[in-house]
């Protein structure tokens, strides 16, 4: 790595006078071919928009990496794993397992789940399709305007971030609070998308009724809340990279969710920050990934973790990760969300301010990516 630093401190130097980042970023965002048209260029160096800063470089390499796979049975740096089976029988001890999951590392993987073995085998398979289709055919759905409901595109922040991640995304807003019209989506993953969004939605109203036995609560709060009504399913999509020492799939973030299930393919480059230290996820056959989002940290009142995590690059690919994110509305919300009062007494007090999720968002996109703030809830602390 200390290589890789000197070689692009050095290109930086020399190429200082002369460079255009915004024409760079321009030119690729003009292609609407995304990650994946570079790719298929066959290039063998990375295009300077996508390197980290060399002083990020180093910071990315100083973090130990823990392979989950390898950590004992009872450490704290392994993936908690909740089976739902049973689940009438066995609910008080499945709601301590979600508690004691989301109070510390903020992750659980979820088996027994309902969603079928075929569903999320053709979800992956179709939304992959979608990514790997001609890129003509993909170019419609290319944008930047947030109000679209199916979107796709390379970096939610290309133009603000100070490098781009090896990265493509398709956002589809599956209920914004009301069902899509299916006739919106890509024809190539129209009928699976439609499918998956039927068992993910039943299976969101689960887990908010579980996480708020977890708090304390009646099992319909988080539900009443909105919590669950709004759903966007994104696809990442992360080619081969040809340096990937040099960049990332997806940079050091939290969700800005009360809650995100993650689909994700058996080769994943996924790391939770824990502990000072980053934690690779190793895929559980027929498992999803569950993880707290920034909202319900919020409204837990700090009981909940909402916990950073990344994906690395790598040269082996492609590889692409179907993620849910259940919200509510973040465009022209004025709906206040702040601690839920049932979690404040004396000893523990009100931790955040009321916000609507229209401020947090806009905050969430300027300070918490490429390490401009170490948690973006930190702003609406009392």
């Amino acid at each position: 790595m200390e290589e890789a630093y000197n070689n692009v401190e050095k290109s930086l130097k020399e190429d200082e006078s002369c460079y255009d980042r915004l024409k760079e970023l321009k030119a690729f965002d003009d292609t609407k071919a995304g990650v994946k048209g570079l790719a298929d260029s066959g290039l063998l160096k990375l295009p300077r928009i996508f390197v980290l800063p060399p002083e990020k470089l180093v910071e990315e390499e100083k973090l130990i990496v823990i392979d989950d796979s390898t950590c004992n049975p009872g450490d704290h740096e392994t993936i908690p794993v909740i089976d739902l089976k049973g689940m009438e029988n066995q609910r008080m001890q499945i709601v301590d397992e979600v508690r004691r999951a989301s109070e510390t590392m903020g992750f659980f993987q979820l088996l027994n789940h309902g969603i079928p073995k075929n569903v999320m085998e053709e979800a992956m398979k179709g939304l992959a399709g979608f990514h790997e289709q001609d890129s003509e055919l993909k170019k419609k759905f290319y944008t930047r305007e947030l109000s679209r409901r199916v979107k796709f595109y390379s970096n939610v922040d290309f133009y603000e971030s100070d490098s781009a991640r090896w990265q493509d995304t398709l956002n589809c807003a599956m209920l914004s609070p009301d069902p899509i019209d299916p006739r919106e989506l890509p024809d190539v993953c129209r009928d699976i998308l439609v499918e998956f969004t039927e068992y993910i939605t039943k299976l969101g109203d689960t887990l908010a009724e579980l996480l708020s036995e977890a708090l304390g609560l009646k099992r319909d709060h988080l539900k009443g809340m909105d919590c669950t009504k709004f759903l966007s399913i994104l696809t990442q999509y992360y080619p081969a990279c040809p340096e990937p020492k040099l960049t990332l799939g997806a940079s050091k973030h939290t969700d800005p969710t009360f809650f995100t299930v993650l689909l994700k393919g058996q080769v994943d480059s996924l790391q939770i920050f824990y502990k000072n230290q980053w934690i690779a996820v190793k895929p559980l056959p027929g498992a999803l990934l569950v993880n707290v989002g920034d909202l319900l940290q919020l409204i837990s009142n700090d009981k909940f973790k909402s916990v950073p995590h990344r994906v690395v690059s790598s040269e082996a690919g492609p590889r692409i990760s179907v993620a849910s994110f259940f919200a509510t509305s973040f465009i022209k919300s004025t709906k206040l969300y702040g601690p839920i009062k049932e979690l404040i007494s004396d000893e523990n007090g009100k931790l955040y301010k009321d916000i609507t999720l229209t401020d947090y968002m806009q905050h969430y996109y300027v300070n918490s990516r490429d390490h401009k703030a170490a948690h973006a809830l930190a702003a609406f602390k009392m």
